[in-house]
């Protein structure tokens, strides 16, 4: 999306009590309306208790049943965030550093995203090859290297190698389009399939040869939605295929099984559709490690936490999680309004409440 406004508070306070071992149970308690901003509450502790009246607030404890395992909360390291990172002082750069990815001073953010090629958060557009490059022979990350290599290591190192990264393409080169253009939707040319199957390949090999481990990846950012920035369409159906037949098999000849790979990557509200064609093929599904989405479906009137549930029920075997969320459109006059990191905890708990594994806001920085 083009808009975002980074939100601490809510995710300050999961991230604070999933990143970091307790010997006494404490919680960050902020509410709005009073002077408690992140202020640190030392519990009681879990006790027997009888039936609550319906004017106490109580957290029941369920002790016989588990479930889905936690993964990660975190945010983009986009060119932008990157960029913008080393604009700042050293001496900033370090809080910003420890504020974010410290699991001890910070709150400890475990998990990332990045983009390959650029994306609607990039100062330029740009691939990692020479136009018209079939052999992908003139493939190079060089771009990167200037600031998007070293930011994404930093964060890493402060993490203490605790960050999970996962990769995401908004475009493919303008020349393996249908539309010749890495802007204004477009779709893969057929006889390009293996080729882009490849190129994911060389980039994770070349992120890795600079020091980056790549945890996992998406097919596609936003693949039904045709923007006036980077953006690819794929029908449901175009991207089961392009799993099972050309990015699947790339990853598994290259003996990169173990990456995450991550279907659709766009929104809830068609979240169970999309899932039900993805996963009914057999070859196709065993390359699929989860299910991706966003929470830009305010068209439809409502939140669609349900479709998120759905998905959970019917495939309990694959995972499911946020890759991207901010707050938008994005107006200086009301950016720090208390009704934003609501916004957040709102979605961050019935997400979670509904089979998530992991959540990631957009922008970290900007």
């Amino acid at each position: 999306m083009r808009f975002t406004l980074i939100q601490l508070i809510i995710i300050s306070i999961i991230g604070s009590v999933y990143g970091q071992k307790m010997d006494l149970p404490k919680c960050y308690e902020t509410a709005a309306n009073t002077n408690k901003r992140l202020t640190m509450s030392v519990l009681k502790g879990f006790e027997n208790a009888t039936q609550p009246f319906e004017n106490e607030v109580f957290i029941m404890a369920d002790t016989l049943h588990r479930f889905q395992k936690f993964v990660g909360i975190g945010g983009a390291l986009t060119d932008a965030a990157a960029e913008t990172f080393y604009k700042l002082s050293p001496d900033k750069r370090k809080e910003f550093l420890k504020l974010y990815f410290d699991p001890q001073e910070g709150i400890g953010y475990t998990f990332a995203r990045t983009n390959m090629n650029s994306c609607d958060f990039s100062s330029d557009m740009y691939t990692y090859v020479q136009e018209g490059d079939r052999s992908l022979s003139s493939f190079n990350i060089s771009h990167d290297l200037k600031y998007k290599v070293p930011f994404i290591k930093e964060c890493m190192n402060t993490s203490g190698g605790h960050l999970r990264l996962f990769v995401s393409p908004w475009s493919p080169p303008a020349y393996m389009k249908d539309n010749n253009d890495m802007l204004h939707g477009g779709k893969l040319l057929p006889e390009f399939k293996k080729i882009w199957a490849d190129y994911y390949v060389k980039f994770i090999k070349a992120y890795e040869k600079e020091g980056i481990p790549v945890w996992g990846l998406t097919v596609q950012n936003e693949p039904m939605a045709k923007q006036t920035w980077e953006s690819c369409i794929y029908s449901a159906e175009d991207e089961m295929t392009f799993i099972r037949d050309y990015l699947g098999p790339a990853l598994k000849k290259n003996k990169m099984e173990s990456k995450k790979l991550i279907a659709w990557d766009h929104n809830r509200d068609l979240l169970f559709h999309r899932a039900n064609t993805l996963l009914s093929d057999k070859k196709a599904r065993k390359f699929i490690w989860g299910i991706g989405f966003h929470w830009y479906e305010s068209w439809t009137g409502g939140k669609q936490f349900e479709n998120t549930k759905r998905v959970e029920e019917a495939f309990p075997n694959k995972k499911l999680l946020l890759t991207e969320a901010c707050n938008y459109p994005f107006d200086w006059a009301t950016f720090d309004q208390w009704k934003w990191g609501e916004n957040y905890g709102e979605n961050m708990i019935n997400d979670f409440n509904n089979g998530a594994v992991a959540w990631t806001d957009w922008n970290i920085l900007l």
